[in-house]
């Protein structure tokens, strides 16, 4: 029995330690370095308006009593001013102290390179736009960064498993570790800037969640999300999803699909990533500078003879499937087309 635990002032300084310990180093330094920063800044002024200081004086007074390196005063101290250089040290230094433990707690830990690769990898992450955001790194979401990755799209992953982060570093997939359920681990994630997010997790009532979210934070950001059951597909349409996948009855359609129809599926593998061909099946958008702008499907055609147009999608319209000859393309236009591998890549420079 410990008496000492009913008092308030014990479950407060539990409550504060609890706290700690779920905080990440990367939290805990930027918590200290706000606290040694807003020290200095509240001693500087204290300085200015006591003592009269020029701003450098005041800031260097603050600096020299937070840091207790025992240098001069710049000049005599009234009382006023020794009071207040009192109040400064027994708060300052002990934000110092705090910062400087943190510090030794990240080499001690070894966590010092990790710290700034996590750092440098926010950078990164804050400075994308008009990125992609996976939620979840399973079998389903390895799948998607593979595919986007090998396309050079700029994508961010959530991830909740710690474990999967040495995986995503030798990846060099652009990822934070934490629950998209939190709106602080979607924000870091950048969804503000995103165009789109894949919510893969393998719980369709977080997806639900997720998508509520992200639709939220972001209204025009495409959303794709997974589903498990006929139940869960349905919430995510209410929810906001522009499209759900069923991953399993996909598989399954594509086995029997396979039996019944073969050959038909065997033309559908061209847009299979990994697979090695001379034909392919690309999406090519127009640009204005593009030679393709203001000329006709068949003269795009007569300039590459292995090639075909077999879809085009012009503004808000629907995809117009074999499109014809004499359709004039325009810019900003987005074009499906077939063809050796060669011409495409001739074409997609377009």
């Amino acid at each position: 029995c410990n008496p000492w635990r009913d008092f308030p002032a014990h479950r407060s300084f539990t409550k504060i330690a609890a706290h700690r310990s779920r905080m990440t180093p990367t939290r805990r330094f930027a918590l200290a370095v706000s606290l040694v920063a807003a020290m200095t800044v509240i001693g500087a002024v204290g300085y200015r308006l006591i003592e009269h200081l020029s701003i450098l004086d005041s800031f260097y007074m603050s600096v020299i009593t937070i840091s207790t390196v025992g240098f001069g005063e710049v000049k005599p101290l009234s009382p006023a001013g020794r009071l207040f250089t009192i109040g400064l040290i027994v708060t300052g230094v002990g934000s110092a102290i705090y910062l400087f433990s943190v510090i030794g707690e990240l080499v001690v830990e070894g966590r010092l390179r990790e710290f700034l690769g996590k750092s440098a990898m926010n950078r990164r992450i804050h400075g994308l736009k008009g990125h992609v955001i996976v939620c979840g790194f399973g079998r389903f979401g390895r799948a998607v960064v593979e595919e986007l990755s090998r396309k050079a799209v700029p994508l961010v992953v959530i991830e909740t498993d710690a474990a999967r982060q040495a995986e995503l570093d030798i990846a060099e997939v652009l990822h934070v570790v934490g629950s998209a359920l939190e709106d602080s681990v979607l924000e870091e994630a950048g969804i503000g800037s995103a165009r789109a997010i894949i919510v893969a997790t393998g719980s369709d009532a977080d997806n639900v969640y997720i998508t509520l979210s992200a639709r939220e934070k972001n209204p025009k950001i495409l959303i794709y999300a997974r589903g498990d059951s006929d139940g869960g597909l349905r919430r995510l349409r209410l929810a906001g999803a522009d499209q759900v996948v069923a991953a399993y009855q996909w598989a399954g359609m594509r086995i029997a699909a396979s039996i019944i129809r073969p050959s038909v599926v065997d033309f559908l593998q061209l847009s299979v990533p990994g697979r090695e061909s001379e034909v392919d099946l690309e999406e090519i958008r127009i640009s204005r500078e593009s030679p393709a702008a203001g000329k006709t499907i068949a003269a795009v055609e007569r300039d590459n003879p292995r090639l075909r147009i077999v879809a085009m999608k012009r503004s808000d319209k629907p995809l117009e499937m074999i499109p014809g000859p004499e359709t004039q393309i325009e810019p900003d236009d987005l074009l499906v087309v077939i063809g050796e591998s060669d011409s495409l890549k001739r074409l997609a420079p377009l």
